[in-house]
């Protein structure tokens, strides 16, 4: 995105908006990072959408490998010559200022997995490759960044959670059914340009291609899959109140202790984000110009990209 199209498209984009209101009660500095964490990932999303459709095998595995090398040392990345290496170091090198080391070594083998499912999306596309249902909802998973949505809620929490709540079922269903809504209503959303764009990487698209459904078909099934993570997100929310009040009452102190109080905010605030996810996506999807394809003079190309053909 060139600076006049920053100038002409940026705000209607709401990008920064979204992000508040996934992270609510985070530190201003927090919530500075993971907003522009946020917005150099829809960045980076449309830089492969336009590899992929022209083919720049090169460039995009080039990319790939330097975000590699990026993640593991952001600190040695910062003045990279490749804008949108320098700016994923940038954010990174501030996100890992925030919690342990262990906590960034979380974050960043999450990512590395979230740039191979990038890899295998490319591939995908470039071979005209439509995954079976199963196949795309797993990469799907993996290239929405579910992992390292769920890992933020911890700086905006100021803690991280223990690890017999945070790997406990309860909470990885609760984190699973939040960011499979999102996935899912966004692949709702994104249908049409994706079927305009010939893109291989959808819901719908995949149901239509692998399980011979119509068009309208496709859509009331991936509604269905959307209402239903609503309803499977509020049994796992019950069970996890119910793990957390169990955990806390076995620390030392009980749960009236100085570390019960703070693991219990910090569950409850992971918590209450998950459910805000639900809404905000909801609200960005019909306010964004990202998803207006209908203004759009090409259906399959959005207008704030600059698109040039080439292997570069």
């Amino acid at each position: 995105m060139p600076a006049d199209k920053v100038t002409r498209y940026a705000d209607e984009l709401r990008y920064t908006d979204l992000i508040a209101g996934y992270y609510v009660g985070a530190p201003r500095e927090v919530i500075s990072a993971i907003s522009d964490f946020s917005t150099w990932f829809f960045v980076w999303d449309d830089q492969h959408d336009r590899d992929a459709v022209h083919g720049r095998r090169a460039a995009w595995y080039r990319l790939s490998a330097e975000l590699h090398t990026a993640l593991d040392d952001p600190g040695h990345h910062l003045a990279h010559p490749e804008p949108l290496v320098a700016a994923f170091a940038e954010t990174v090198h501030r996100l890992n200022g925030f919690l342990s080391p262990a906590w960034n070594h979380r974050f960043a083998r999450h990512f590395h997995a979230i740039v191979g499912a990038y890899d295998q999306e490319f591939e995908n596309r470039v071979t005209k490759v439509t995954p079976k249902v199963a196949e795309y909802i797993e990469l799907r998973r993996h290239t929405f960044g579910h992992s390292v949505w769920i890992d933020l809620l911890e700086p905006t929490a100021g803690r991280e959670i223990p690890a017999a709540l945070r790997a406990s079922g309860p909470f990885l269903s609760a984190a699973r059914h939040c960011q499979d809504f999102s996935a899912w209503y966004n692949d709702l959303c994104s249908l049409p340009k994706e079927l305009a764009g010939d893109d291989q990487h959808n819901l719908g698209i995949s149901l239509i291609r692998h399980e011979g459904l119509s068009l309208e078909e496709a859509v009331v099934e991936v509604r269905r899959r959307v209402e239903n993570c609503v309803t499977e997100f509020e049994v796992a929310e019950k069970e996890l109140r119910e793990l957390l009040a169990g955990h806390l009452a076995a620390l030392p102190g009980g749960a009236g202790s100085a570390e019960a109080r703070s693991v219990a905010e910090a569950v409850e605030s992971a918590v209450f984000n998950m459910r805000n996810w639900f809404s905000s996506v909801y609200w960005f999807h019909h306010e964004s110009g990202r998803y207006r394809v209908d203004s759009w003079d090409d259906r399959s190309t959005p207008p704030y990209v600059s698109d040039l053909a080439g292997d570069a």
